[in-house]
């Protein structure tokens, strides 16, 4: 099993939108509902890019940019995570049966520990932060090397994720996909089955998401 964090397991993109909010108000300016639209899911770099581009300052420096909203998420993520619809008991229902499971985010290693503090770190037997790949989603490879990090070929894990560019790495790489959409819809795509939320998600459709009759 290989999950997103933001906006899949966690109710975050809100913090992440106040977070990117106040930052365009500190240049001067006001982000655009599209741009912050085409932020979801994307890599904190690309981020920036979107941002410094929809204000028209595309000559900021994004790692200082970058820096200001780790920060100020890190902030926003202590003061408390709330829990997708169902994303718990789906997640508490995937480790008591034993399956190895990773989470697979675009979010950097810092504001991802703090995340654990509410998922568990027993929760996952890999971790995959957006950081630590040469490649963001949405390229394939933050799913690849969670695969591989789990010793699971790829054409045998399911993603969940919440967005288009989350959707768009997982397919590359070749994983079942559940999409869940949150802030962005997400258009009807062979390979791809959509619920409104992980409320009465199981294992049992997990598998028949693999083809084949659960353990």
């Amino acid at each position: 099993m290989l999950f997103d964090m933001d906006g899949t397991l966690i109710d975050s993109e809100k913090l992440w939108d106040v977070a990117l909010r106040e930052l365009a108000a500190e240049y001067g300016g006001t982000l655009s509902d599209a741009a912050r639209r085409a932020m979801t899911g994307t890599s904190m770099a690309e981020s920036m890019r979107i941002m410094h581009a929809d204000l028209g300052q595309p000559d900021r420096d994004p790692l200082a940019s970058a820096a200001w909203i780790d920060a100020r998420i890190l902030e926003l993520f202590r003061s408390g995570l709330r829990w997708r619809p169902g994303a718990l008991a789906l997640l508490r229902a995937v480790r008591v049966a034993g399956i190895p499971t990773a989470l697979v985010t675009s979010s950097g290693r810092p504001v991802v520990e703090v995340a654990l503090d509410t998922l568990g770190r027993d929760s996952f037997d890999a971790v995959v932060c957006g950081d630590e790949v040469d490649a963001a989603k949405p390229h394939p490879e933050p799913y690849l090397t969670a695969a591989r990090l789990l010793g699971v070929p790829i054409a045998r894990c399911v993603a969940i994720e919440d967005s288009p560019t989350g959707v768009a790495s997982a397919l590359a790489a070749g994983a079942a996909v559940l999409a869940v959409p949150l802030e962005v819809p997400i258009a009807p795509t062979d390979g791809v089955h959509q619920r409104e939320s992980l409320t009465g998600v199981d294992l049992e459709l997990l598998a028949a998401l693999l083809g084949e009759p659960p353990a």
